[in-house]
């Protein structure tokens, strides 16, 4: 039971990590990006492959910082003349696209067997128990790290910025604010982030493959941030929290239905989650932790 619980909570660091990705671009800028999962496949992969030529672990991980910001920087340059549903879909074919590669390109990926033995730091050294408690705190650390970087940059002139070209970015150019360079640096430390949490997950489970990136990613951190509450940080990570532990504990609530099958089981916890969203949106339409937007200051009087 402890082990699950441990396993359970380094997913909610995992998808806390996307929850913030996805806070800041659509959040903060309002660019919608359906493609998560796609960067966090990146991610895991740059990562493991890096570590599988022999790199040390720390190193993979920047390398999934790396390749994760330049590609997010491609998808934005493709994407330049996008909004609203347009980048969406264009976003959302990127992510399949991603996965198709991995799942075809077998000489570097592997294809459907995916990538097994990937190196798990100290694991050899801690055991197999020592080691999930350990690498829990890891993400944990991780996650607190980004957090506490976003949500300073959420109240810096930077973060107003981005809430600006977010609700209005043509008023925001004639402020003149450069809306394309905000768009471009937004989206490429989103992406960033995701492939970090790519990452993180691909060390943690020591295997990855295409079916560990389907388009289901991407809708859970919606539903999370969407429920958290979306434009704050801690939103946005209480809302993963909360999805994960949801899910799994509908692994539990399916078993007191006799008489179904697992397709309809596992299409009963879908329902289960779909019902969970839209009692928490109707009890609090603006999330769990609405965004809360400090009132401006009042200009100094008149001598």
């Amino acid at each position: 039971m402890l082990s699950y619980v441990i396993f359970t909570l380094t997913l909610c660091a995992i998808y806390g990590l996307l929850a913030l990705s996805l806070n800041l671009i659509w959040g903060g800028a309002g660019l919608v990006n359906l493609g998560l999962a796609g960067f966090f496949a990146v991610g895991a992969y740059a990562s493991a492959l890096a570590t599988g030529a022999g790199a040390p672990v720390l190193i993979g991980w920047g390398a999934a910082l790396v390749v994760g910001a330049g590609v997010g920087l491609l998808v934005t340059f493709a994407t330049l003349r996008l909004r609203d549903d347009y980048l969406a879909i264009v976003t959302l074919g990127f992510a399949e696209v991603i996965r198709l590669v991995a799942l075809n390109e077998r000489w570097l990926t592997k294809g459907s067997d995916g990538i097994s033995g990937i190196r798990a730091p100290l694991k050899a050294e801690l055991g197999t128990q020592n080691f999930a408690l350990f690498y829990l705190g890891v993400v944990t650390l991780v996650l607190l790290v980004v957090w506490a970087l976003l949500r300073r940059l959420d109240f810096s002139p930077y973060g107003r910025a981005l809430k600006a070209i977010r609700e209005d970015q043509q008023l925001a150019a004639f402020a003149g604010k450069p809306v394309l360079r905000f768009k471009l640096q937004a989206f490429a430390l989103s992406a960033a982030i995701a492939a970090l949490a790519g990452a993180l997950y691909a060390h943690f489970q020591s295997y990855i493959s295409p079916d560990h990136f389907q388009p289901l990613i991407t809708i859970y951190i919606f539903l999370a941030v969407t429920a958290g509450g979306v434009g704050r940080p801690s939103g946005a990570v209480l809302g993963a929290y909360a999805v994960v532990i949801f899910l799994e504990a509908t692994r539990f609530m399916t078993e007191w239905v006799p008489g179904l099958q697992p397709v309809q089981l596992a299409a009963m916890r879908e329902m289960l989650i779909g019902l969970a969203l839209i009692l928490v949106l109707h009890l609090k339409p603006q999330g769990i932790l609405p965004e809360t937007i400090p009132k401006a200051l009042a200009p100094p009087s008149a001598a």
